[in-house]
């Protein structure tokens, strides 16, 4: 806290308030509904300019949601997103999962938003519950805030609504130079097997490589070990035992379906994958990019759960390379693949770093550094 900056409880100096939900057995309140209504999930970090919800004004009138006036700043209180702060840009009710401040002469919106947003962490850390963090408006209220002149709360405002513009342009060009490079490879997966060169030959998967489905373990079977348990959505656990020994791929065939993992160590493919069997003398990691490359999702013969199988893979035709032809490929997806591997860290290190420069900037803004 600033020296000589004089603070009083956000209760005693604005007015707050949250939202509520219409029953939703009653059609009524929300077909053909207009007015917006946000959900804790909508509270991003800045501000809030649109709905995807709505409800009718018998909603309204029949609940014990309400409406917020512009430059409302809404604080999300329960679940995943609980301590998020925005500042809504349009009249709006919500849910009861937010905490609306409303409009003070004491504040400038944005000021009160950035200091709440300085505040996250500390909020958050005082929720009740683990799973589901949960602040109560009461927290919020108590909250100490600090009450300093509009011209030094615009003068705060200014430098970090310009730092914050600057972060966030920052990140958005590392965004983009990731997908750049993440669609360069696509691109280049795709011409590959689209291409074909000397020696290929047309043949179908079934002829070059044998799938099989995994074998079924639940947690409760597993034992501590090393070995890597291959589930449709990745290694979720170790095991002490392998069936299968590396090299290998897998296809997830339940649940997430069609996404492909090779394993250089041996491991246990589980129920809800197909693995190679029999590599039939290809190389495994070209085997790995033909089926990254391919797209199975069509191919789904589950009904409520997707899933896939063996004998609807094996007779597909396709065309295929020669041996050295794959080393070739092999050798130019993976440098590839580790180029994006490599832009993806820096881009992980990029948003860390800026992230904690948007706590330092709000650290010494409330802290008289600034």
């Amino acid at each position: 806290m600033k020296a000589g900056w004089k603070y009083k409880k956000l209760g005693d100096v604005c007015q707050t308030g949250s939202g509520g939900t219409p029953l939703k057995s009653r059609k009524e309140y929300y077909e053909r509904g207009a007015i917006p209504w946000l959900l804790s999930g909508e509270v991003s970090q800045g501000e809030v300019r649109k709905a995807t919800n709505f409800i009718t004004q018998k909603g309204l009138d029949n609940s014990s949601t309400k409406m917020f006036p512009i430059n409302t700043v809404l604080v999300a209180m329960y679940g995943a997103t609980a301590g998020q702060v925005g500042i809504l840009r349009f009249e709006a009710a919500t849910n009861q999962a937010i905490c609306g401040i409303l409009p003070s002469n004491h504040f400038v919106a944005e000021f009160l938003f950035y200091f709440l947003l300085s505040r996250k962490d500390e909020l958050v850390a005082q929720a009740a519950g683990n799973a589901q963090p949960n602040i109560s408006q009461v927290k919020i209220r108590n909250t100490d805030v600090p009450i300093v002149p509009l011209s030094e709360q615009r003068r705060i405002v200014g430098i970090l609504g310009e730092a914050f513009e600057g972060i966030a342009t920052a990140k958005a060009n590392a965004e983009k130079n990731l997908q750049n490079a993440r669609a360069l490879f696509e691109s280049h997966l795709q011409s590959v097997f689209t291409q074909r060169g000397e020696g290929w030959v047309s043949t179908t998967i079934g002829d070059q490589v044998m799938l099989q489905r995994g074998f079924d373990i639940t947690k409760d079977e597993q034992n501590e070990g090393a070995v890597p348990v291959v589930s449709s959505g990745g290694i979720k656990s170790f095991h002490d035992k392998a069936m299968v020994q590396a090299p290998g791929v897998v296809i997830g065939r339940k649940g997430t379906l069609g996404k492909v993992f090779y394993l250089d160590a041996d491991f246990w493919p589980h129920d809800t994958t197909l693995w190679v069997k029999d590599f039939k003398g290809n190389e495994p990691r070209f085997v790995y990019y033909f089926f990254t490359g391919l797209d199975v999702k069509r191919l789904d013969s589950g009904t409520a759960n997707p899933a896939l199988n063996r004998n609807q893979v094996h007779p597909i035709e396709v065309e295929w390379p020669p041996i050295p032809c794959q080393k070739a490929i092999v050798a130019t997806l993976d440098a590839l693949s580790e180029e994006t591997q490599l832009l993806e860290s820096l881009y992980q290190q990029k948003v860390a770093a800026l992230d904690e420069l948007k706590k330092s900037l709000l650290h010494q803004a409330f802290t008289g550094k600034l």
